[in-house]
Parts: C-alpha cells; structure tokens; sequence
C-alpha cells in the first residue's frame, strides 16, 4: 500500500472536521445531499464530457496506482544486474545473455535485450526503446490530466451550488428563522467543492506525475545499459554509465563496490 496516499487522505479529513469542531459546526452540516449531487455528480458529469470512453475506462487502475506501492526494480539492483551481464558479455559474447530472459521480470527490459540479441542496429533498439518511453510517457500524462481537470472543475461547481442552495434561501426570505441556515448550508457545497479539489483530485494527479517520473527515469536508466552491453563497454564504464542516475551523494564506486550495491538508495526526485 502507498502509505502516503493513506496518510494524506486521512489528514486532510482529519483536518477539516477539526477545524469545523474549533469553529462550533456541527458535522452534521457535512451532510447535504444536494451540495453532495453538485459537487460529485457534477464532477463526474464533466469527466465524463472531457475524456474519451477508452481513458476513461483506465480510471480504476489509476485509483490502484495511487493507492498501492508500486513495484519496480531499485537503481542499485539494476547497476548490480548491468555490471554482472556486462561481465557475462565480454566474458562469453552478448549472445550469452539469452539464458538470463527467463530471469527477468520487465517486459521493457526483456524487450530490450531481445533487440539487441537479434542483432538490430544500436541506433535502431535505442530509437525504439525510447519511443516506447514517450509513448508510457504520454498515456501517463492522459491519466494524471484526468484527476488534474476533476480538481479544477470540482471548485468551480462549488460555487453554482453555493448559488443555487443561495436561490433557494432567498426564496424564504420572509421566513428569518431559516434563512440564516439555509445561508449556512448553501456554502456546503462551496466547501466541498474545494476540498475535494484541492485536498484529493490535485494531489492525486500529482501523485500520479511523481510516480510516472520515478518509472520513466528507471526505464532510461535500463536503456543506457542495454545499449552499454551492445556496445560491450567494460564493467567499471558501465558503473560510471548508471551512476549517473544515483544521487550525486550516493556516488561513492568504492563504497558501492564494497558494499554490493545495498547502500544506494532510490535517487530523490526533482522537484
């Protein structure tokens, strides 16, 4: 499970029913099914308005990734792989790797090392795997766009259901006893609006940008080994090759060697 995900959601809730209690709400406030239909059903509606049916569908599986960790190989495991099959391969030639495919879990790895054991051109697998990339690349942005756009609509939305729950209010003027509380409850669905904006749809298609960048810098990371092993560079170049991808701090080769790869941590991300 992505604790963090867990952690947010949880902290954001937390957060505003604090908040409300400190300002003497009550939480039953919280529950108007109009503000709840504008606010969520709105949401959806424009979704739906703004994203072809085939995008759409991906949406449970963007939830999943948001939610459960993501498995993938560390940097430190790839440059442990990498140094040994390119010692395998200037030891008994690249065609030596073949017996390593069944051992590897990534498809875009198993990709890459069947190009180069076909006997492709280097310019060719390099030009493909990284096709591939901008294309993982591309359908990651449509996902996290999804989330990004719910978050602009859902305040917007907030507001046409503070003015319509305001038109209905006005509506009993005469009646002074309600109209306050009615006022009131027009603005729940202001606040739900920006909550949910800003406090799930926004992070969550943050979320989403982050991990893409984590998974595509791995995927670059594997296609300068599978060209390094093409091109049969020796096996301190081809440290020096993925130690670029580690966090400048963390580029210690000697430490590294001594110790097996297991004090390289992931590299933090850019912000």
């Amino acid at each position: 499970m992505e604790r963090s995900s867990v952690i947010g959601i949880i902290v954001a809730f937390v957060a505003v029913i604090v908040a409300m209690f400190l300002k003497g709400v009550e939480l039953s406030a919280l529950f108007n099914g109009a503000a709840f239909t504008i606010i969520f059903g709105g949401t959806v509606a424009a979704i739906f308005m703004a994203f072809p049916t085939a995008e759409l569908k991906r949406i449970p599986k963007l939830f999943k990734i948001i939610f459960k960790k993501q498995e993938h190989m560390s940097k430190a495991e790839i440059i442990t792989l990498f140094v040994g099959w390119s010692n395998l391969v200037r030891r008994e030639g690249l065609l030596a790797l073949d017996s390593k495919l069944e051992e590897v879990d990534d498809p875009f790895l198993v990709e890459g090392l069947k190009l180069i054991l076909d006997g492709n051109d280097q310019e060719f697998v390099k030009d493909l795997l990284l096709e591939e990339i901008h294309l993982v690349q591309e359908r990651h942005k449509a996902g996290a766009l999804i989330f990004s756009q719910a978050g602009t609509y859902a305040p917007t939305l907030g507001v046409l259901g503070a003015v319509i729950g305001l038109v209905a209010s006005l509506a009993n003027i005469n009646d002074i006893n309600t109209l306050g509380q009615s006022i009131a409850a027009a603005f729940i669905a202001t606040l739900m609006g920006i909550f949910s904006g800003y406090l799930l749809w926004h992070p969550m298609s943050n979320k989403l940008k982050r991990l893409s960048e984590q998974e595509i810098q791995i995927k670059y990371m594997l296609v300068e080994g599978i060209i390094s092993l093409q091109s049969g560079v020796s096996t301190i170049a081809m440290k020096q090759k993925l130690m670029i991808y580690v966090a400048p701090e963390q580029r210690n080769l000697a430490e590294y060697e001594e110790n097996g790869g297991d004090t390289i941590e992931e590299t933090p991300q850019a912000v």
